[in-house]
């Protein structure tokens, strides 16, 4: 989430233009940003007046969806609704940032002379061409350079196991927006009528920004990874974040919500905030009762603790969420993820290769990387007939993954990376689907 560093970039076409889309078309006021937001039930009208009339508090939205209207508040009129009406829950609007960790420079890279590909550590790699070809006949192939990861999480095999690669499956990229231009992505996004900028108050999820400063491309990077483990899901790209890098936890809530009811089966949040929300954790309940899988990243400080939402994705909100954190080639704790006797599982997260804004190939560091991974695996399950009943895949994904203590391995870190540790796809969809 801190020290960005080195970018490593594969130029992907013969010009890049970073965040030049932004200006097609006109940017919204900022939507209003209250101190403290109240989930308040649609047919608690009385309430709701009381509210209205005594403490001037302002609706945000009304949701008939969910049974829900949203209200705003200052903290005077938050303390005042907890003294005289009822004991409450206007918790306060706080700031969510995405756990971006940093790109990851050291290849080298140089330009091909105005062809669609680049040299990257002795491998041309491009979206497009002969070298796009797929394990498995796939229309989007696992990029060249993340072949490590990949066969650690047994990912080629388990393309063979769930041929369908996860078909009508819609997942959700609840993030800093995405490259909705990018040919990674060509095919696999959702109607445009369904994407849905919270952060401007528009329908144009674009990436805003500059490369390498905040959090500019980070929600092309999960979606590119996502992509490339489930290649035939739908991605659903919806903006919460800023540019730089953080927005309001309220935006965080809503944002679920619209991709409950655009029918995502699978919710990515590589994202993270300090303290808890209680609207954004409701919003993961009310996911969680539809069936909806909500993933999540723990977080890059090196801390004995997990950012919310990942810190209640075990326990309170228990089956249907995971938290997800990081590992390294060799399997061990990366430096800056987070870890947590309530981790769920890690995943690798370090120099993966992805696609950036701008037909451009980046390659990012951190739990954010990792979550995608985990989320794209859900997604192939979900593309499959299961074997199991939904409410015991994640404890299943968990209870599959490559055993990150045996022989000593993360001695410090013991029952704090995960039940067993990381991802295993194969084994996962093994005890998951039936093939």
């Amino acid at each position: 989430m801190k020290n960005l560093t080195k970018i490593s970039i594969v130029l992907l076409g013969m010009t890049a233009v970073l965040g030049a889309c932004s200006s097609l078309i006109p940017v919204s006021a900022p939507t209003v940003r209250p101190e403290f937001i109240l989930n308040v039930p649609i047919e608690d009208v009385t309430t709701l007046e009381q509210l209205t009339q005594t403490y001037g508090a302002q609706t945000l939205e009304r949701n008939t969806e969910t049974g829900q209207v949203l209200v705003g508040m200052t903290e005077a009129q938050a303390s005042a609704y907890n003294a005289v009406l009822r004991p409450s829950s206007a918790g306060r609007n706080g700031r969510a940032e995405s756990n971006r960790g940093t790109f990851r420079g050291g290849a080298i890279t140089a330009s091909m002379g105005g062809s669609r590909s680049a040299w990257v550590g002795g491998e041309i790699c491009a979206w497009s061409g002969g070298s796009r070809s797929a394990w498995v006949g796939g229309q989007y192939a696992p990029v060249l350079q993340n072949t490590t990861a990949f066969q650690q999480i047994r990912l080629e095999s388990a393309h063979r196991i769930a041929p369908k690669l996860g078909l009508g499956i819609k997942v959700a990229i609840i993030d800093t927006g995405i490259d909705t231009s990018h040919p990674a992505f060509a095919g696999m996004l959702a109607p445009s009528s369904e994407w849905r900028d919270f952060v401007d108050g528009d329908t144009w999820p674009q990436e805003q920004g500059v490369l390498g400063t905040g959090g500019f491309g980070h929600g092309t990077a999960v979606a590119g990874l996502v992509a490339q483990v489930a290649p035939n899901a739908t991605l659903l790209p919806i903006r919460v974040l800023g540019v730089d890098g953080s927005g309001d936890t309220l935006n965080v809530a809503q944002a679920i919500d619209w991709a409950v009811a655009k029918g995502s089966r699978v919710i990515n949040l590589s994202l993270g905030s300090t303290e808890r929300s209680k609207v954004v954790q409701d919003a993961i309940k009310r996911a969680k009762d539809k069936k909806v899988f909500v993933v999540s990243s723990a977080g890059n400080e090196n801390l004995e603790a997990l950012t919310f939402p990942a810190a209640d994705a075990d326990g309170s909100e228990g089956n249907h969420a995971l938290s997800v954190g990081s590992v390294d080639a060799q399997a061990l704790k990366s430096s800056f993820s987070n870890f947590d006797e309530d981790l769920e599982i890690v995943a690798p997260g370090e120099g993966l290769f992805t696609a950036g804004p701008g037909r451009l190939l980046l390659s990012w560091s951190g739990t954010s990387m990792a979550a995608p991974l985990v989320t794209g695996s859900l997604a192939l399950a979900l593309g499959q007939p299961l074997s199991i009943d939904s409410k015991d895949v994640t404890a299943t994904l968990a209870e599959s993954a490559f055993d990150v203590y045996n022989n000593g391995m993360n001695s410090a870190y013991k029952d704090m990376l995960g039940k067993k540790g990381r991802l295993d796809i194969e084994q996962f969809l093994k005890n998951t689907i039936i093939f």
